[in-house]
């Protein structure tokens, strides 16, 4: 930025926000902090850390000097993200809340928010980059690859691009802790949050059990074998291991269980052994809401990688088919545990060009209906 700017900076009383407060503040800008306020239900419990969040962003904007101000945003959350978040898992997909929360919160309540207080930006802590290309906005991938969390912008589109500042793009996570470190901020050493977005660490099917009937079922085998029984379709995604209360077999060869398969008809969690198993490989996704930074579908056919998880390797792929609201991703290799409900996002080289939602993977085996498997009372070796 080649003037001096009004720059409102989404503070959350970590240390990645409250060094990039302090770089823009260096730089000579009109910074003003705030604190954002997004979650209620639960609030004075271990697992919610609001209050000391809140004291430590006040503490930070004190001692560089901006003043910081708290918004609360928790009736928008439910209203946008968690409702849907909810809507998500009782469909049996697995949402991922901090793309919803970026899309719906931090760049369109916060951002409008900080329009009304005259700024000319926004700023946070994300470890993504902005450029200005023939008056086309790109999001970047930041250049400390191993904290680049483009993955989670990538439905920004260019009015909010064109107002959002990520003063740590360019810098490695070693080095904001040195900044913050050097300048004696008083949460240099603070450990980074983890969790849903806003709501923070907590046992998680414990969590979702308050919001979400459990409706038990059998565990299966994708030949219908019953082994086990769930605690219901909800608390559980494609690929998990953890949690499934199965353990071994006397027929089986020792592996472990993964989940590769709802069957929401039945009510019925499909497993397989093994990690590699042909029901958790996938060729094919089709993503459905599908949103395109530029505004405009990529071509198809081009060659383009892909992460179908946040912290997943690029994975090369081509568009079978790119619209405003739909995708068909083909990969060149086939890919772990496409999860429905997780999000597909698109890059070209460094630059993100968008996603969508997986509605669908095409597994490298065929998957067996349970419609043809045997009903559980004919199968031997039930409990």
């Amino acid at each position: 930025m080649s003037r001096k700017q009004k720059i409102v900076v989404g503070m959350s009383g970590g240390v990645d926000s409250s060094v990039a407060a302090l770089l823009l503040k260096q730089q000579g800008h009109e910074v003003i902090g705030l604190f954002m306020k997004n979650w209620e239900d639960d609030d004075t419990d271990e697992h919610c850390t609001t209050r000391q969040d809140l004291i430590d962003a006040v503490a930070v904007a004190d001692l560089i000097g901006i003043d910081i101000e708290a918004v609360n945003f928790s009736a928008e959350y439910k209203d946008r993200v968690f409702s849907e978040f909810l809507c998500e898992y009782q469909a049996g997909r697995t949402p991922n809340p901090d793309v919803l929360c970026n899309a719906e919160i931090k760049f369109k309540a916060f951002l409008d928010h900080a329009m009304n207080l005259g700024a000319d930006r926004i700023a946070t802590g994300h470890y993504a980059q902005v450029r200005e290309v023939d008056g086309l906005h790109q999001l970047l991938k930041a250049e400390d690859g191993s904290k680049d969390q483009s993955y989670f912008l990538y439905r920004l589109n260019q009015q909010q691009l064109a107002k959002t500042v990520f003063p740590l793009g360019d810098i490695y996570k070693r080095d904001v802790r040195d900044i913050a470190r050097r300048e004696g901020l008083p949460n240099h050493d603070k450990k980074d949050s983890t969790g849903i977005c806003f709501i923070g660490e907590r046992p998680f099917r414990e969590f979702l059990s308050r919001y979400l009937p459990s409706n038990p079922g059998d565990i299966v085998t994708p030949e219908g074998r019953r082994i086990g029984r769930h605690m219901g379709l909800t608390f559980y995604t494609l690929g998990q291991r953890q949690g499934l209360g199965i353990g071994g077999t006397r027929d089986g060869d020792g592996d472990a269980w993964y989940v590769a398969q709802k069957d929401m008809t039945n009510n019925r969690l499909v497993v397989v052994q093994g990690h590699d198993h042909g029901l958790l490989l996938s060729d094919q996704l089709t993503a459905v809401n599908a949103t395109w930074i530029s505004g405009h579908p990529p071509h198809t056919q081009w060659v383009y990688s892909a992460k179908t998880r946040y912290r997943q390797r690029d994975a090369a792929c081509s568009l079978e088919e790119a619209s405003t609201g739909r995708c068909v991703v083909d990969f060149a290799e086939n890919q772990w545990a496409v999860t429905p409900g997780q999000s597909v996002v698109i890059y070209e080289s460094r630059v993100c060009i968008g996603g969508g939602i997986i509605e669908s993977a095409r597994p490298a085996q065929p998957a067996l209906s349970m419609d043809d498997a045997c009903p559980p009372e004919t199968l031997a070796g039930n409990n």
